[in-house]
């Protein structure tokens, strides 16, 4: 629904309301019978009320073609991806589990500060897209450690979730001087 609709619908409802209110008032005799006739009178002899009977009418059918017509709303996903379903059972992973394997993937890399992951699914051939947010470390180039995160990333999809080919949207959001040390393992 767009801006326009929610506006007009808003004021729609507020007018709605107010003669509600009104109807209300009259019925439990909070207004007394002889002001609510004359105001009665006095609004249905006037030009202004087939005026707004009139935008009341044209607001309802704009918001009643509004209701029918116009873009499905997308059904709602389930924040899991499906990794196999066979006659055997499923398998599914959540959202949240791959942004951990994504995070924990691209700070392995030299030159990862700090990582910030979103997941979103989509349909088609690759169910996934991520979005990574990083802090580089000084000294590191961001072309080659954004190809280093983006192997590292897909081989750990790879390994834990058999998905391939991920696209990864790298943003580096900031470059700090603080020293990366990691621990050198002896193979």
């Amino acid at each position: 629904m767009g801006i326009l609709s929610r506006l007009l619908l808003f004021f729609y409802v507020v007018a709605v309301i107010a003669a509600l209110a009104a109807v209300a008032g009259v019925y439990l005799n909070f207004i007394p019978a002889r002001i609510w006739q004359d105001y009665l009178n006095v609004i249905l002899k006037s030009q202004e009320t087939l005026i707004v009977l009139g935008i009341m009418a044209v607001a309802s059918l704009c918001l009643l073609c509004v209701v029918f017509s116009g873009k499905k709303s997308a059904p709602i996903l389930s924040s899991d991806v499906e990794l196999q379903k066979d006659e055997t059972g499923e398998v599914k992973i959540t959202i949240e589990a791959i942004a951990g394997i994504v995070e924990r993937a691209a700070l392995t890399v030299n030159g990862v500060r700090e990582v910030a992951a979103s997941v979103s699914k989509q349909t088609g051939n690759v169910p996934l897209k991520i979005h990574l947010d990083l802090v580089l470390s000084q000294g590191y180039t961001a072309q080659k450690v954004s190809e280093q995160v983006n192997r590292s990333v897909n081989d750990a999809l790879m390994t834990a979730t058999q998905i391939s080919q991920v696209p990864i949207e790298i943003k580096v959001t900031e470059v700090t001087h603080a020293i990366v040390e990691r621990e050198r393992r002896v193979v």
